[in-house]
């Protein structure tokens, strides 16, 4: 339902607000941060809001490291396994912290009273994180309880929770709740409260292809828990079905009394999954549930084609916020007077405001990126604290698409200087086709330079041709194809005879796929000097991103 990496989904049903649901979903060191969907018919979802849209709000994402920020480790850093919640009017959303320059995972809080509002999300309160067996917790839920207290649990081997002082962030001693049942990895719990008992829902199995939710109640939180009979809740693992790493789930009734739940999950089937071919990393998918009064939740598997009693409530022709409707083709010009879709993302905040203009004076219906002296995969000098990477990106949604963009090639100033489009899942993991300045026979030159960077697959050869006179003196469009779910392609093309399209380069997807990589593909530009010293404006335009299947 939300196509593209969207992972660990949490949602909740909102009548107050003309029968909403909202959802959250990951977003790692990608900012802004902690987006918010909203929908009124569980098909279409839009925008509302980002969570963390102000540098403010944590000052360290534009500085941070990632956890595990080495070749061959997965990228772990950052903003990760929100829960989301609607208590007494006001929203609440809970997320993991992780920040390497900061020691342990943290547990960070924010509400909000208007979800389709960047401004109404506050700062955020630094919970006192509990600490499980193993020297830390992560992925927080937030539970309400009848008697005013409030619970936060998080992972471990037991699931711990304890109380949570909301206007001090102040936590008691965590206790024990549920082992799960003998999967690996209990995490991203969530408790909810009916008939009488306490349910708690948990991931087990590692967010891999033996990926499963699982489900136990008790009378009491400090109480035996009892495993329902009907585990796992949801799982496709063992299966050949198309979707795989089912888990990480929540659940949430609608105004018709429905029970529904999300769960992230990654498309390709168990062939391509076993080959490392995921390339949009984690996504959400919706599911029917039963939940019989004093019974257990029973699930619908997700399956490619499913079917539920959707809400009868019909869709506004548009939700009041921030962003587009999901999934939709992008055409974006650069006009004047406006912004940068709020659904682009940049790999840490920008490190200055003026990295990025839109149609700046002489420069009509551009973007003007200042190059950065870091490229995507930076180097041994790099200092976050000092400097950025200068790149915008937007998600994949589908798994056949066209996306195109424009560059002005004529940019050059000095060896090095490079003018791009990636398709970037992290600094270890991207594809690169820039136009890049080089030196021959004592004069620069631009060069298309088409180079990949990944701990996952064997690496393509990098290909560097020089850019054909003539198309110096109009914009060149470097398109990215897929061949097939495996394999895509880059194009380029001079702007005046796009008909003279040339392949320039094909590569696989296994690139950039892998678990524990955490964040999806995205597709953007980037301006770097290549570690040179003096900076350099980088305009590019035409930007679009077009739907094709899937």
């Amino acid at each position: 339902i939300i196509p593209g990496w969207h992972s660990d989904p949490s949602c909740v049903f909102v009548p107050e607000l003309d029968n909403t649901t909202f959802c959250t979903t990951s977003s790692f060191m990608m900012f802004p941060g902690n987006p918010i969907y909203a929908s009124r018919d569980l098909i279409h979802w839009e925008l509302a809001s980002n969570a963390l849209s102000r540098v403010a709000q944590l000052p360290t994402i534009r500085t941070a490291t990632n956890v595990l920020d080495t070749p061959g480790a997965p990228q772990l850093g950052g903003m990760f396994a929100n829960t989301l919640r609607y208590h007494s009017g006001k929203f609440y959303l809970i997320s993991t912290w992780a920040n390497a320059d900061a020691g342990l995972p943290s547990f960070v809080l924010n509400t909000a009273t208007d979800p389709y509002n960047d401004d109404s999300w506050t700062d955020l309160l630094y919970v006192e994180t509990p600490v499980a067996q193993k020297g830390f917790t992560i992925d927080p839920d937030i539970f309400f309880d009848d008697d005013g207290k409030v619970i936060v649990a998080g992972s471990g081997s037991p699931i711990i929770a304890c109380y949570l002082d909301l206007a001090t962030g102040k936590t008691s001693e965590p206790w024990p709740l549920w082992n799960g049942t003998g999967g690996s990895s209990p995490e991203g719990p969530h408790i909810y409260k009916r008939d009488g008992y306490y349910y708690l829902l948990i991931a087990e199995g590692g967010t891999q292809i033996g990926h499963a939710a699982t489900v136990a109640r008790s009378k009491s939180l400090n109480g035996t828990w009892e495993s329902s009979p009907h585990n796992p809740l949801v799982s496709n693992k063992n299966t050949a079905q198309y979707f795989q790493t089912v888990g990480h789930a929540d659940l949430f009734q609608d105004a018709d009394k429905n029970w529904w739940g999300v769960a992230l999950t990654t498309r390709g089937g168990p062939v391509l999954y076993n080959e490392s071919i995921f390339p949009m990393g984690r996504e959400t998918a919706l599911y029917p549930v039963s939940w019989p009064k004093n019974g257990w939740p029973v699930a619908d598997q997700v399956r490619g084609q499913m079917s539920g009693p959707l809400p009868s409530t019909q869709p506004a022709k548009s939700l009041p916020g921030i962003g587009p409707v999901v999934g939709k083709a992008e055409k974006v010009d650069f006009k004047s007077g406006s912004s940068i879709p709020n659904d682009w993302l940049f790999y840490r905040a920008p490190f200055d405001d003026r990295s990025f203009q839109i149609s700046p004076k002489g420069h009509p219906n551009t973007l003007q990126i200042v190059s950065s002296r870091a490229n995507l995969t930076s180097d041994a000098s790099f200092n976050a604290s000092l400097e950025g990477v200068n790149a915008v990106f937007r998600r994949q949604e589908h798994t056949f698409f066209n996306y195109t963009v424009h560059l002005q090639p004529c940019f050059g100033q000095n060896v090095g200087d490079e003018l791009g489009v990636s398709n970037f899942l992290n600094q270890f993991q991207h594809v690169d086709v820039g136009i890049v300045y080089l030196q021959v026979n004592g004069a620069l030159q631009a060069h298309f330079r088409f180079r990949a960077n990944s701990i996952r697959a064997p690496m393509p050869r990098e290909i560097i041709t020089p850019v054909p006179k003539a198309w110096l003196q109009d914009t060149i469009r470097v398109r990215i194809s897929p061949d097939s779910e495996s394999q895509y392609s880059f194009y380029v093309a001079s702007a005046g005879r796009l008909e003279d399209e040339r392949l320039l380069a094909s590569y696989s997807t296994a690139l950039l796929s892998g678990d524990g990589a955490g964040t999806g593909g995205l597709f953007g530009v980037y301006a770097t000097t290549n570690g040179g010293g003096k900076s350099f404006n980088g305009y590019i335009s035409k930007w679009r991103y077009t739907p094709v299947a899937q």
